[in-house]
């Protein structure tokens, strides 16, 4: 029994320890943001709202149906309801009935309704998976400056770790009297330094981490930690592409246009409802009724006066009635032709918001392509300022393990050294990102492979 109780809170440790040492790839990142984010689902009940609102457009088309009834016990004075005559008799009587109507033509209003209803559930569905680029797009930024983050603290790590031996060296050298003391104060200023270096990247990473996690909504920010992968720059064709052929296609499937698009033609829909209240409505109309009272006395074949049974008074008072309404607008202190201008007002907002769409899309793209061309070029020149520095650095590591180069001068080489590896693992991931942002815009998904 003991046996299987420790064998138990073994597998339970095992599987606590598991959840906590969850790595996140980017992939599960920005799945995780879009089926949690709670701004999408506020989005995603509104679609549903609009989906009803569809519905209720469609109702519209259809005769309505209303049934009734009434029971009622009067004592004292009261109409007879079969002779209308008044009575001073104790009285039950029951009313019942159904009636219907429908709309035969109100200007193509419900027409237009309709169609709008369908038009603004597509624009809310666009305004939904805009929205789910804007978070996949945010999460990736967030993503990379983690990554960009923990990188650059591992070179500080690295940095530290061949100075330790630096000054290890140098305190022998100090102690045997070859070396100044100064030499070793040097070091240490420099030991010191990179120190400080190692405690801002570890801020640097876990508040890059927190950020990545809100993003996720995900509260439990110490057991929360991105996947610990090497990313190099990833191969791509998307500069063979000129900017206008990125802008072209990108107005083919990116939902802000689209959503941008479809309030024109919202716009469009709502001008023509407007118009449509300058014309008649004709409507058509049934009803059917019937009745039941103890006070009914009618005669009998023998001209004898009784009262008929419930059912029979039921069939022998029913009735129906039927018709046709038409109205016709004349004057209505100019609300009509004011909602007409109303409408044409908000159809040319909607046609200018498109185009400065489009506008500030081709914008967004033509910053993204320069963008996408300097930060590469910003990356290579990193990349080659930094093996200079390297060579600059091992140059002067020799010279200053045989005593031709003093302390001072010597960490200023290394400082060179840091701030230059530093650079290549900025420039890298800004450079990342903004290829991932060209590429998104180009219809390629978010990936780092």
């Amino acid at each position: 029994m003991k046996y299987r109780i420790t064998l138990f809170m073994i597998i339970c440790a095992m599987f606590i320890t598991n959840a906590q040492m969850k790595k996140w790839t980017l992939q599960e990142c920005v799945t995780y943001a879009v089926d949690n984010n709670l701004t999408i689902e506020q989005f995603e009940l509104d679609l549903e709202n609009d989906k009803i609102d569809k519905s209720d457009a469609l109702g519209n088309f259809l005769p309505n149906l209303n049934a009734s009834t009434s029971i009622s016990s009067s004592t004292g004075f009261s109409i007879n309801p079969t002779t209308n005559q008044p009575t001073n008799e104790t009285n039950f009587s029951v009313n019942g009935g159904f009636s219907t109507s429908v709309t035969i033509f109100d200007g193509m209003r419900n027409v237009h309704r309709f169609n709008r209803a369908k038009l603004n559930a597509i624009a809310s569905q666009y305004r939904l998976d805009d929205l789910k680029d804007d978070i996949r797009l945010n999460v990736a930024n967030a993503y990379l400056r983690v990554l960009s983050n923990k990188e650059s603290l591992k070179t500080f790590r690295a940095q530290y770790a061949v100075t330790e031996q630096d000054l290890k060296r140098t305190k022998e050298l100090v102690e045997s009297g070859v070396s100044p003391r100064g030499d070793l104060l040097e070091i240490e200023a420099t030991a010191a330094n990179q120190e400080q270096q190692i405690v801002n990247g570890e801020s640097l990473v876990l508040i890059s981490r927190i950020n990545l996690a809100q993003l996720l909504q995900i509260t439990d920010y110490e057991n929360f930690d991105i996947a610990d992968e090497q990313f190099d720059i990833p191969p791509s064709d998307i500069l063979k592409n000129s900017a206008k052929v990125i802008f072209d296609k990108a107005l083919t499937f990116r939902n802000d246009i689209k959503f941008s698009q479809s309030n024109v033609e919202l716009a469009e829909k709502d001008l023509e409802i407007a118009k449509g209240a300058r014309y008649p409505t004709l409507s058509a109309n049934f009803n059917y009724g019937t009745r039941y009272s103890d006070a009914t006395s009618i005669p009998d074949a023998n001209n004898v006066l009784y009262t008929p049974s419930f059912t029979d008074q039921l069939w022998i008072f029913d009735g129906v009635s039927y018709g046709a309404s038409l109205s016709v607008p004349i004057f209505n202190g100019w609300s009509t032709r004011n909602n007409v201008k109303r409408s044409k007002i908000s159809l040319e907002k909607a046609k200018l918001q498109f185009e400065q769409d489009k506008l500030d899309l081709e914008t967004n793209i033509q910053q993204a392509y320069v963008d996408v061309t300097t930060f590469f070029k910003a990356y290579e020149a990193a990349v080659k300022t930094a093996e200079a520095r390297r060579l600059a650095y091992n140059y002067a590591k020799e010279r200053f393990d045989v005593g031709l180069m003093n302390a001072f001068d010597f960490s200023q080489a290394q400082s060179r050294v840091d701030n230059a590896e530093a650079d290549v693992i900025r420039t890298k991931y800004d450079y990342i990102f903004r290829l991932k942002i060209l590429e998104f815009y180009f219809g390629i998904p978010i990936s780092l492979n």
